[in-house]
């Protein structure tokens, strides 16, 4: 009976010890992950899932803008400047609240002539882009007295010319043109135009 005690005790002592080691280990591998993990803080749980929010639509600015230039500088080749112009003693042409003085002083050269262009030798779709871009930056940089040429028509079929009127229907139509007057002799005279901008912004 003592010998069978004896025995059941040294098993139950190698159990223990095996119990023992195996917790050493598993603690060692435990700390060797922290070691290298770093200090760390458990999340609580929570029970809800989190879904990343649907991006929104692209919104196109740049064509947005681009369509609203469009419709800004929309010059049609149809406008009829007959009623809007004065024919004096030479051509011109003022907006609704400027005075004939505006136009007189225009003529006479009371404005220094800052910059000009020429549409000769243009077609009528090239000659209009390139006069609306031509006033439209004028006007951004603060000019307020330009020349446009565009001829006598000389050289067009039958003598006619046709860019002249088309360039004074374009010119009424540019919010930024206040006025405009027949150039005189010495400028181009019935070839170009002496061109009133408003004052920039």
């Amino acid at each position: 009976m003592r010998t069978r005690l004896a025995e059941q005790a040294r098993l139950r002592a190698q159990e223990a010890a095996a119990r023992a080691e195996a917790k050493r280990k598993a603690d060692a591998e435990a700390n060797l992950f922290q070691r290298a993990a770093g200090a760390v803080q458990r999340l609580q749980p929570h029970g809800r899932v989190h879904h990343l929010p649907e991006p929104a639509a692209p919104i196109p600015v740049q064509r947005q803008l681009d369509d609203q230039r469009v419709l800004r500088e929309a010059i049609s080749d149809e406008f009829d400047t007959a009623t809007l112009l004065d024919t004096d003693d030479a051509l011109s042409f003022r907006r609704p609240g400027i005075g004939t003085d505006v136009t007189r002083k225009l003529r006479r050269g009371g404005w220094a002539i800052q910059r000009e262009i020429d549409l000769h030798g243009l077609r009528q779709d090239d000659a209009r882009e390139a006069l609306s871009g031509f006033i439209r930056e004028a006007h951004r940089r603060g000019l307020r007295c330009v020349r446009v040429v565009h001829g006598k028509g000389l050289g067009s079929p039958g003598k006619t010319p046709v860019l002249k009127g088309k360039v004074h229907g374009w010119l009424a139509q540019k919010a930024e043109v206040l006025a405009f007057v027949q150039a005189r002799a010495d400028e181009g005279g019935a070839g170009a135009l002496v061109v009133l901008l408003k004052a920039a912004p």
